[in-house]
């Protein structure tokens, strides 16, 4: 049940730079039409509408396709830990941590025992109970993707032992929630934002973690973003490649007919 996360691993291990999408409208399809152009679906719990139901039905989207579910949750309390994990999501992210406690707290909720403390009720990852044992936890706390978010100051001043932690794989740069912290919100040019990125990309890839990033729908900035060091990184949500798309072709037929008239 875990071929996505693995391949998407794998891919990471290799210095492959992966892509994702953000996925925030309901429908599933979403996330199985834009699969095959991606290492991992990011499904936003945070600033979506989207319920538990509804992400659930994402997540099957992507593992029809092998591709890694990740989950952005809403925080890092159990009360959505839980839910997400034990529905099939592969990977996990958690929003505006601040302190390095929350962060412990948060990794352990992501893996069993003696690794953690996970609860078990595993409906999904389990294939509904058909699967178990102790081959089953070692490879559910070996697959899981674990990951924050570096986005506020207080992560910022933490970062080394947030990185000392082990059972987690991943930081996660948010740069405009990041830009608000440091009082630049949307500037993503400012140079004290822009060397506080380079800090984390080259603490975190020098702790022997994988440094991710979240973006808009902007293949310039992710160029600039791969070539920085970051491994893995969400370009865009649905609604983004939509209205990109669609203004796209609007604006570049009406320019053609004006030019005809």
């Amino acid at each position: 049940m875990t071929q996505g996360v693995m391949k998407f691993r794998e891919k990471l291990q290799q210095g492959q730079v992966c892509f994702g999408a953000g996925v925030g409208f309901s429908d599933p399809l979403v996330a199985e039409a834009l699969a095959d152009s991606c290492d991992f679906i990011f499904v936003d719990l945070e600033h979506s509408g989207l319920s538990h139901q509804t992400a659930m039905l994402h997540f099957m989207a992507a593992r029809g396709k092998q591709v890694a579910p990740f989950v952005r949750v809403q925080s890092t309390s159990d009360a959505f830990i839980k839910p997400a994990l034990d529905s099939g999501a592969e990977g996990i992210i958690a929003p505006q941590v601040k302190t390095v406690e929350q962060v412990r707290q948060f990794v352990n909720a992501c893996r069993y025992p003696p690794l953690g403390n996970r609860g078990f009720g595993p409906r999904v990852p389990s294939n509904f109970g058909r699967v178990g044992g102790p081959a089953f936890f070692k490879q559910q706390d070996e697959a899981i993707f674990v990951a924050v978010q570096i986005e506020t100051r207080e992560a910022l001043e933490c970062l080394d032992e947030i990185l000392a932690i082990e059972q987690l794989d991943s930081v996660f740069i948010g740069p405009y929630d990041l830009s608000g912290a440091m009082g630049v919100l949307g500037q993503l040019d400012d140079p004290t934002l822009n060397k506080a990125i380079d800090v984390v990309i080259e603490k975190t890839r020098a702790a022997g973690k994988y440094v991710g990033a979240g973006m808009r729908t902007d293949p310039d900035y992710a160029m600039s973003m791969a070539r920085r060091g970051v491994q893995w990184m969400q370009v865009g949500s649905d609604f983004g490649f939509m209205v990109r798309g669609m203004d796209n072709i609007t604006k570049s037929v009406r320019e053609k007919l004006k030019g005809d008239g």
